[in-house]
């Protein structure tokens, strides 16, 4: 085994548990207490969900707030991440499942109006580049409150506005994109996303995650047939591409905020770990480690479906670096992990098989985990 003299900690978050710097912090804890001379360099990790602002604020972003409308109407404070004139947005500070009550869902009315209004605030803090990071979304409105907010209009027959959310849709008979904020035709949007899925249909936005959102079978019938009617007079008037954007890959990310991204804003579709290794340096990193830790919550199919970690060994193996992985629960062979570029994952339900207490005590089993995989790898 060659000597390892420096260790890469590039993992995301375990959703529930640890932000992605504390499981850097933990991983960094257990590494040490074997091996205390080892150069550790952390680098917190997202792929456009849930922690990729904090992760872009660890990477020497600055991090700000602004007031805006949460899912259901109510004011709430939402974060994004600025450097110079390139900002970060994670929708879900503003539009997330996280701003609903506890229990409560609002499959057919949540709206997507605050990340309009999240946008607009960085346009205003100078952004002339948006990496804009979806998932974890409460709403299914195709991204209609987001553009409301930056000065498009929806109406009905009568020429009422519509209301919010993706049911409202169903009411929709003309649309208005002329108000748009002008400074959107001089900003350069990337839609970062770790999901692929057209808008609708059965991998389309409500079928494939209306029932995390509270969805009944009811509900995704009736969210599925109004988008239709949303993409029907969108692509009246604005042209076919507005027809062909809704079969586009992302067009269904966060209840298909992806589609309104396309057609109002221009957006361009990335995979969200690709654009934030760039933005956090991640190729640079690499280069200066040896050997690579990384993980999430779950290491399952979803992985390798363009999550962080799948990723992260994607480049380390290119790179001829071993990879590891740390996770709370483990859902794939050794042959599929070995196919990703991962040697071995060692998780947390391995330690503490109770899934409620692994949770709780998350952060003193990555260390033990940690210190594993230091006598298994690193002394």
């Amino acid at each position: 085994m060659r000597e390892i003299r420096s260790v890469l900690i590039a993992a995301d978050k375990f959703k529930g548990s640890l932000t992605a710097i504390e499981v850097a912090e933990h991983v960094t804890v257990g590494l040490r207490r074997i091996a205390p001379a080892l150069r550790v360099e952390s680098l917190p990790i997202a792929d456009g969900g849930d922690g990729t602002v904090n992760a872009a604020v660890a990477a020497g972003f600055e991090r700000r707030t602004a007031q805006v409308t949460g899912p259901l109407g109510e004011q709430v404070t939402a974060a994004y991440a600025l450097r110079e004139t390139t900002a970060v947005v994670e929708m879900a500070e503003a539009s997330g499942l996280r701003q609903l009550p506890k229990g409560v869902f609002a499959p057919l009315i949540a709206t997507t109006y605050g990340t309009g209004e999240l946008l607009r605030a960085v346009l205003d803090a100078g952004a002339r580049t948006i990496v804009l990071g979806v998932g974890g979304s409460a709403t299914t409105d195709g991204g209609a409150g987001m553009l409301a907010a930056l000065g498009a209009r929806f109406t009905d027959a009568n020429g009422i506005p519509i209301g919010p959310g993706g049911g409202a849709l169903a009411t929709i008979a003309s649309a208005d994109l002329s108000g748009l904020d002008a400074r959107l035709t001089e900003t350069e949007v990337i839609l970062a996303s770790d999901v692929d899925n057209p808008l609708r249909g059965p991998k389309g936005a409500p079928a494939v995650y209306g029932p995390q959102k509270g969805a009944s079978d009811a509900d995704i019938a009736a969210l599925d047939a109004a988008l239709g009617r949303y993409t029907k007079v969108l692509g009246e008037t604005l042209g076919p591409a507005a027809f062909e954007a809704a079969k586009a890959p992302g067009a269904g990310a966060a209840g298909g905020i992806g589609y309104g991204a396309r057609v109002g804003l221009r957006a361009r579709f990335c995979l969200g770990v690709e654009v934030l290794f760039e933005l956090l340096g991640f190729a640079e990193a690499l280069e200066r480690a040896d050997f690579v830790i990384t993980g999430e919550g779950s290491l399952d199919e979803q992985t390798l479906r363009g999550k962080a970690p799948a990723g992260v060994a994607r480049a380390a193996r290119a790179k001829g670096a071993d990879v590891v992985a740390v996770c709370g629960r483990l859902a794939l062979p050794p042959r599929t992990l070995g196919g990703a570029g991962i040697r071995r994952a060692y998780a947390l339900l391995e330690i503490e098989p109770d899934p409620a207490r692994c949770m709780a005590l998350a952060g003193p089993l990555l260390e033990r985990a940690a210190e594993r995989i230091a006598r298994d790898f690193l002394v």
